[in-house]
Protein backbone atom coordinates (compact mmCIF):
# COMPACT_ATOMS: atom_id res chain seq x y z
CA UNK A 1 0.00 0.00 0.00
CA UNK A 2 2.92 2.22 0.94
CA UNK A 3 4.76 1.77 -2.73
CA UNK A 4 1.27 2.52 -4.29
CA UNK A 5 0.83 5.53 -2.21
CA UNK A 6 4.50 6.95 -3.51
CA UNK A 7 3.78 5.94 -7.42
CA UNK A 8 0.46 8.33 -7.44
CA UNK A 9 2.55 10.67 -5.41
CA UNK A 10 5.22 11.00 -8.49
CA UNK A 11 2.86 10.40 -10.88
CA UNK A 12 1.18 13.93 -9.35
CA UNK A 13 3.78 15.41 -8.84
CA UNK A 14 5.34 14.90 -12.70
CA UNK A 15 1.69 16.32 -14.05
CA UNK A 16 2.50 19.15 -11.84
CA UNK A 17 5.70 20.31 -13.23
CA UNK A 18 5.34 19.11 -16.55
CA UNK A 19 2.14 21.68 -16.74
CA UNK A 20 3.93 24.25 -15.02
CA UNK A 21 7.12 23.76 -17.25
CA UNK A 22 5.10 23.99 -20.42
CA UNK A 23 3.34 27.46 -18.99
CA UNK A 24 6.72 28.89 -18.80
CA UNK A 25 7.93 27.52 -22.07
CA UNK A 26 4.56 28.71 -23.48
CA UNK A 27 2.33 31.40 -21.27
CA UNK A 28 0.10 32.00 -24.13
CA UNK A 29 -1.54 28.74 -23.85
CA UNK A 30 -5.35 30.52 -23.67
CA UNK A 31 -4.50 33.82 -25.47
CA UNK A 32 -5.94 37.05 -23.59
CA UNK A 33 -7.95 38.91 -25.82
CA UNK A 34 -9.94 42.29 -25.54
CA UNK A 35 -11.82 44.18 -27.87
CA UNK A 36 -10.44 48.06 -27.89
CA UNK A 37 -12.91 50.36 -29.75
CA UNK A 38 -14.81 47.12 -31.17
CA UNK A 39 -11.10 46.29 -32.55
CA UNK A 40 -10.39 42.97 -31.28
CA UNK A 41 -6.05 42.48 -29.80
CA UNK A 42 -4.21 39.95 -28.15
CA UNK A 43 -1.90 40.31 -25.86
CA UNK A 44 0.91 38.00 -25.36
CA UNK A 45 3.11 37.41 -22.70
CA UNK A 46 6.83 36.81 -22.95
CA UNK A 47 8.44 33.28 -21.93
CA UNK A 48 10.90 32.59 -19.51
CA UNK A 49 13.36 32.77 -22.42
CA UNK A 50 12.49 36.21 -23.99
CA UNK A 51 10.29 35.18 -26.45
CA UNK A 52 6.89 35.37 -27.42
CA UNK A 53 5.42 31.89 -27.94
CA UNK A 54 1.46 31.56 -28.50
CA UNK A 55 -0.91 28.18 -29.24
CA UNK A 56 -2.79 29.07 -32.64
CA UNK A 57 -3.78 27.45 -35.63
CA UNK A 58 -2.82 26.80 -39.28
CA UNK A 59 -5.60 26.26 -41.82
CA UNK A 60 -7.78 25.07 -38.24
CA UNK A 61 -4.73 22.97 -37.20
CA UNK A 62 -3.56 23.93 -33.53
CA UNK A 63 0.12 24.73 -33.46
CA UNK A 64 2.58 26.25 -31.28
CA UNK A 65 3.70 30.20 -33.28
CA UNK A 66 6.67 32.11 -32.12
CA UNK A 67 6.84 35.44 -33.37
CA UNK A 68 9.93 36.36 -34.76
CA UNK A 69 9.80 39.85 -36.44
CA UNK A 70 13.23 38.84 -38.13
CA UNK A 71 12.16 36.33 -40.44
CA UNK A 72 10.31 37.39 -43.79
CA UNK A 73 8.10 34.75 -43.89
CA UNK A 74 5.92 32.38 -41.71
CA UNK A 75 8.54 29.47 -41.56
CA UNK A 76 7.38 26.07 -40.81
CA UNK A 77 8.93 23.01 -39.77
CA UNK A 78 8.88 20.06 -42.45
CA UNK A 79 7.09 17.90 -39.84
CA UNK A 80 4.76 20.28 -39.00
CA UNK A 81 3.84 20.71 -42.95
CA UNK A 82 3.61 17.05 -43.66
CA UNK A 83 1.05 16.87 -40.45
CA UNK A 84 -0.89 19.69 -41.42
CA UNK A 85 -1.09 18.47 -45.35
CA UNK A 86 0.81 21.49 -46.57
CA UNK A 87 1.55 21.11 -50.68
CA UNK A 88 5.34 22.02 -51.49
CA UNK A 89 6.08 24.53 -53.97
CA UNK A 90 9.34 25.75 -55.32
CA UNK A 91 11.89 25.14 -53.74
CA UNK A 92 13.87 28.34 -52.66
CA UNK A 93 17.17 29.56 -50.42
CA UNK A 94 16.53 32.03 -47.37
CA UNK A 95 19.35 33.45 -45.25
CA UNK A 96 19.19 33.27 -41.26
CA UNK A 97 21.13 34.11 -39.30
CA UNK A 98 22.57 30.26 -39.11
CA UNK A 99 23.39 30.69 -43.11
CA UNK A 100 21.82 30.18 -45.87
CA UNK A 101 18.89 27.01 -45.77
CA UNK A 102 16.88 25.73 -48.71
CA UNK A 103 13.15 25.60 -48.39
CA UNK A 104 9.82 25.31 -50.07
CA UNK A 105 7.29 27.98 -50.87
CA UNK A 106 4.01 27.68 -50.06
CA UNK A 107 0.60 29.67 -49.18
CA UNK A 108 -1.40 29.19 -46.15
CA UNK A 109 -5.29 29.42 -46.71
CA UNK A 110 -5.43 31.03 -42.94
CA UNK A 111 -3.56 31.49 -39.87
CA UNK A 112 -5.55 32.29 -36.64
CA UNK A 113 -4.42 33.65 -33.24
CA UNK A 114 -6.72 34.49 -30.74
CA UNK A 115 -10.07 36.16 -32.60
CA UNK A 116 -7.09 37.38 -35.47
CA UNK A 117 -7.56 35.76 -38.62
CA UNK A 118 -5.66 36.41 -41.92
CA UNK A 119 -5.50 34.45 -45.00
CA UNK A 120 -4.08 33.63 -47.43
CA UNK A 121 -0.54 34.32 -46.42
CA UNK A 122 2.95 33.03 -47.59
CA UNK A 123 5.14 30.92 -45.98
CA UNK A 124 7.87 28.34 -46.25
CA UNK A 125 8.59 24.72 -45.05
CA UNK A 126 11.84 24.31 -43.65
CA UNK A 127 13.75 20.75 -43.66
CA UNK A 128 16.01 21.70 -41.52
CA UNK A 129 13.86 22.63 -38.65
CA UNK A 130 12.87 20.15 -36.06
CA UNK A 131 11.66 23.25 -33.17
CA UNK A 132 8.62 21.60 -33.39
CA UNK A 133 7.44 25.63 -33.45
CA UNK A 134 6.43 27.54 -36.60
CA UNK A 135 8.15 31.25 -36.56
CA UNK A 136 5.47 33.76 -36.98
CA UNK A 137 7.24 36.08 -39.38
CA UNK A 138 6.66 38.80 -41.64
CA UNK A 139 4.24 37.68 -43.90
CA UNK A 140 1.72 37.35 -41.35
CA UNK A 141 2.43 40.09 -38.66
CA UNK A 142 2.87 42.85 -41.32
CA UNK A 143 -0.84 42.70 -41.85
CA UNK A 144 -1.03 43.89 -38.07
CA UNK A 145 -0.38 46.36 -35.72
CA UNK A 146 1.80 45.20 -32.83
CA UNK A 147 3.02 47.14 -29.59
CA UNK A 148 5.73 46.14 -26.83
CA UNK A 149 5.04 47.47 -23.56
CA UNK A 150 7.00 45.83 -20.70
CA UNK A 151 6.82 42.11 -21.19
CA UNK A 152 3.11 42.33 -23.03
CA UNK A 153 3.05 42.51 -26.86
CA UNK A 154 -0.35 43.91 -28.12
CA UNK A 155 -1.48 42.15 -31.55
CA UNK A 156 -4.60 44.00 -33.41
CA UNK A 157 -5.89 44.98 -36.77
CA UNK A 158 -4.69 48.02 -38.40
CA UNK A 159 -6.82 51.12 -37.97
CA UNK A 160 -7.68 53.42 -40.69
CA UNK A 161 -6.62 56.97 -39.97
CA UNK A 162 -8.87 59.80 -41.57
CA UNK A 163 -7.39 62.82 -42.46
Amino acid sequence: MVIAAWIVLLVLLTLFFNNRLDKQNNPNNRLSTVTQDGVPEVRLQRNRYGHYVATGLINGHAVEFMLDTGATDVSIPNEIATNIGLKRGRATTYQTANGAISAWQTTLDEIQLGPLRLGPIRASINPSDSSGAVLLGMSFLRHLDFSQQGNTLTLKYPTLEMN
